[in-house]
């Protein structure tokens, strides 16, 4: 969980910097440190560590004299104490300093540990929260020699994930996962404690191989004391103004501030528990952090309270969420809307997401009992819309669309119904149900027949497969009447699936507006400008939507235009920033209709990575996607396919050319060449290989995409081990859209002909991929495809292979702590498991990165 943070620690230390770890209560503070301490031990540090304890901060040197140095008699001032702790450290050997909890320590230890420090350059780690006001005497203590200041921030949706499936046994759910985030606050302390109590009260349950909720909520009776822990510092005027706020919820700041006192408002916010926001439609919103304190307070709500409550819901504005314009965006404004998702990394998700669920439970609230005052079209179009974002009721929306009254109904809500009932017949009787409500409707409303049909060609699209262009329309391509948007529209959606993204740009450019369904065009736009090859332009206009889909708490257009960004994010090579959009998406748990396939589509892009490098057994987050869906699917992600293959352990080159190349075709003859076209590309930078390389060759030649020539020419020279042309087009290569992708090319070429042991191929391939490497630097990690069976590695011999190709025995060894005798021993066991003939092959075959000259 922190193998990173304490990398860092070690690292600094081991130049004589010392650390401020800095976080709130409960995020691992206390968990870094000590695994950091653990491993500086084994390498041959002493550790003298002071605690400070809540009960002992009034006690006089409390926390020094807990180190149990011998003193003499009548010598026990500050000073005295000081010079013994400074002998100490000034023994022969190398040491450390560790300050665990420093705002608890009482004022005559601080200032032992001033006059240490003043004598003694031993470096400190020190755990202090994360907005605490220091006094004098602790910035004295922590304003001396060197220091790093680590900030450990709440935990993401991945993380999470990994701590919850640690904590049970094995993975949670979607909704579990994003559950437990939602009420921690990504504390990491309360993600333990919250899974482990809900388990003990049976509110988890273990089915099919997850843990799933049993009811709808997590809070038990054993989470009070972890609430009244979080508690315990605040004056009693803090801890009433909270019990206020629970009870008002998520509420502007100007309402907070009639009811909660400005000090009290500005003092929990410096201590963390209250999340300041900027919201579209109510300004500057507030709400508790972490959400689970709201259950604390909420198991107490009188009559008072729920007055209040009533008041809150009343007052809450119902407005129609807005969609950006559509217009081109230029690529130089990237750096701008990366810079804004890099800033937003530091935000709570999980109170993010339990806004969008508060907001979404207001609206459907509201529009329900409307419905069930005048059950018109209008209103259950009003209330059904709120279910293709957020999540869904499915017995209350199966009332609605059965009981609703469809005289004089409005066509545009007859129309959304009708649709939303054909989506709520497919769980249960597949394609041909939702198809057959399509088509009643058309027979008993012929004026809206070719918007039935326009449905009925999206949903066979993207749940079957892709008719042929001309199916449905006359020979000259023109009808008698000018079809309507949702027409428009699904024909270029068809376009993009068919991978004629200038086509589909074309139609959408040409296209009107559509108001019931005002997403598609954008989405459209969006990936439109990805797969003709304007991924930053795509990118940039995606990151904009999506800004713009939080502020009007739109989960449905966060949904699609996070699955647009992650894939221009993805191609970019900007793993880390892709990964914490597609977090912030799953934190708000499973969205409602249609987007619901986007969601596990990007599952399953963010258990790529992992797919890709991992060398060791995990839980993966893909796991959480449905599996029960085809292998194919009419956009990157929606069908499981590719996933599955590349997450397969211990596969041969040859191998996965033959399933890749069965796997692209089986998604050519369904009609999905867009994804065809994604698949081959991955797969061609992965494992190059020519099966795969033809059928990438035709795709691209077919779809009037030129941006791709350079890379299947040079990918073509890479596979048919031509050094001589690849040099000359790698020569002339004029960075494109591809540069990311050559160099994953390069080395995973390299990486196939050390398996396959080619050694001169691979010795030209890793020139090759060396001088565009220089050539083309990239501050992006690159992907790298472990096809070679790596399980028999221990973790040791992992990572001494990843330090064979560039540093020397005595190197690794004065890297890792261990004589170069051990290094050489690893290696060798490493050569013989892998079958590897060099060093610099084990290097290869182990190591994701290629260290610059």
């Amino acid at each position: 969980m922190f193998d990173t943070e304490v990398q860092r620690i070690l690292d600094y230390v081991g130049h004589g910097i010392g650390v401020r770890i800095v976080g709130a209560p409960g995020s691992g503070k206390t968990t870094v440190a000590s695994s950091a301490v653990f491993n500086l031990e084994k390498t041959g540090f002493t550790i003298h560590a002071v605690t400070g304890l809540r009960t002992h901060r009034a006690i006089p040197y409390a926390a020094v004299k807990g180190l149990g140095m011998e003193m003499r008699p009548g010598r026990s001032g500050v000073l005295d104490l000081a010079d013994v702790l400074a002998s100490q450290l000034a023994k022969a050997g190398k040491h450390l300093l560790l300050v665990d909890d420093l705002h608890l320590l009482d004022n005559e230890s601080l200032a032992v540990l001033e006059a240490v420090r003043q004598q003694s350059a031993a470096p400190m780690i020190a755990t202090v929260p994360e907005t605490h006001a220091f006094t004098r005497g602790q910035l004295a203590v922590l304003n001396q020699g060197r220091e790093a200041v680590l900030q450990l921030d709440p935990l993401h949706y991945e993380q999470v994930h990994a701590l919850v499936a640690r904590v049970l046994g094995g993975p949670a759910d979607i909704d579990t996962t994003a559950r437990i985030l939602t009420k921690s606050g990504g504390n990491p302390r309360l993600v333990v404690r919250i899974a482990e109590t809900a388990s003990l009260s049976n509110l988890l349950v273990r089915r099919d191989g997850t843990w799933q909720m049993s009811g709808t909520s997590l809070w038990n009776d054993h989470l009070r004391g972890t609430v009244e822990a979080l508690l315990a510092e605040l004056p009693p005027e803090d801890v009433t103004a909270l019990h206020s706020m629970a009870i008002l919820g998520t509420a502007r700041i100007d309402v907070l501030q009639k009811i909660v006192s400005a000090d009290a408002l500005d003092s929990l916010e410096r201590q963390g528990f209250l999340s300041i926001m900027d919201d579209h439609h109510n300004g500057t919103i507030a709400a508790i952090s972490p959400p689970m304190i709201v259950d604390y307070f909420r198991g107490r709500r009188t009559l008072r309270d729920r007055h209040m409550l009533r008041s809150k819901i009343a007052g809450m504005l119902d407005s129609t969420p807005q969609i950006p314009g559509i217009e081109a965006t230029t690529a130089d404004c990237l750096p701008r809307v990366l810079s804004a998702l890099r800033s937003e990394r530091g935000n709570d998700d999980a109170v993010t997401a339990r806004h969008f669920h508060e907001h979404s439970a207001v609206r459907e609230r509201s529009r329900f009992e409307r419905w069930e005052l005048n059950k018109t079209a209008a209103n259950a179009a009003a209330l059904l819309r709120v279910y293709w974002g957020a999540p869904v009721d499915p017995l209350r929306a199966a009332r609605v669309v059965n009981e609703t009254s469809t005289h004089d109904a409005d066509p545009a809500d007859l129309l959304f119904l009708t649709i939303t009932k054909a989506l709520l017949a497919m769980p249960a009787g597949g394609l041909s149900s939702a198809v057959e409500v399509l088509l009643q409707f058309a027979e008993a409303h012929p004026a809206h027949k070719a918007e039935a049909e326009a449905a009925i060609q999206f949903l066979s699209a993207s749940h079957g497969r892709v008719p042929p262009p001309d199916a449905g329309s006359s020979p000259d391509g023109s009808s008698e009447e000018k079809p309507g948007t949702l027409a428009v529209l699904t024909r270029a959606l068809l376009e993009l699936y068919r991978c004629k993204p200038l086509e589909a740009l074309r139609i959408v450019d040409e296209a009107e507006d559509d108001e019931l369904f005002p997403h598609l065009r954008p989405f459209i736009k969006g990936f439109g400008l990805f797969a003709v090859g304007r991924v930053d332009e795509s990118l940039v206009f995606a990151l904009d939507w999506r800004a713009e889909a939080r502020k009007n708490l739109d989960q449905f257009g966060v949904v699609t235009s996070s699955y647009v960004a992650a894939h221009g994010l993805l191609y970019s090579g900007h793993f880390d920033e892709a990964e914490y959009l597609m977090s912030s998406v799953f934190a708000m748990g499973r969205p409602g209709f249609v987007v619901d396939i986007l969601y596990d589509a990007m599952l399953r892009l963010a258990g790529l990575r992992q797919a890709t490098t991992t060398t060791t057994a995990t839980v993966s987050i893909a796991a959480q996607a449905r599996a029960g869906v085809p292998d194919v699917g009419p956009l990157p992600g929606v069908g499981k396919g590719v996933y599955v293959l590349i997450a397969k352990e211990n596969q041969k080159p040859a191998g996965f050319d033959r399933q890749a190349s069965r796997l692209i075709k089986q998604q050519l003859r369904s009609g999905y060449t867009l994804e065809a076209m994604m698949a081959a590309m991955l797969f061609t930078c992965l494992v190059p290989g020519r099966p795969v390389l033809d059928l990438l060759q035709r795709i691209v030649r077919e779809s009037g995409v030129t941006v791709h020539e350079q890379f299947t020419a040079i990918a073509s020279a890479v596979v048919e081990a031509d050094h001589q042309l690849l040099g000359l087009l790698l020569k002339h290569y004029e960075p494109d859209t591809d540069v990311y992708q050559i160099g994953m090319l390069l080395r995973s070429a390299l990486k196939r002909r050390v398996v396959e042991g080619d050694n001169a191929a691979a010795e030209a391939l890793a020139k090759a991929s060396s001088s565009f490497a220089a050539r083309f630097p990239s501050a992006n990690e690159q992907l790298a495809f472990n096809t070679f069976e790596a399980s028999s590695l221990t973790e040791r011999e992992i990572e001494v292979a990843a330090l064979a190709g560039y540093l020397s025995n005595v190197e690794i060894g004065e890297r890792l702590r261990i004589s170069a005798r051990t290094v050489e021993n690893h290696i060798s066991n490493a050569l013989r498991k892998t079958g590897a003939s060099s060093r610099t092959s084990l290097f290869i075959l182990v190591g994701n990165t290629f260290p610059p000259k």
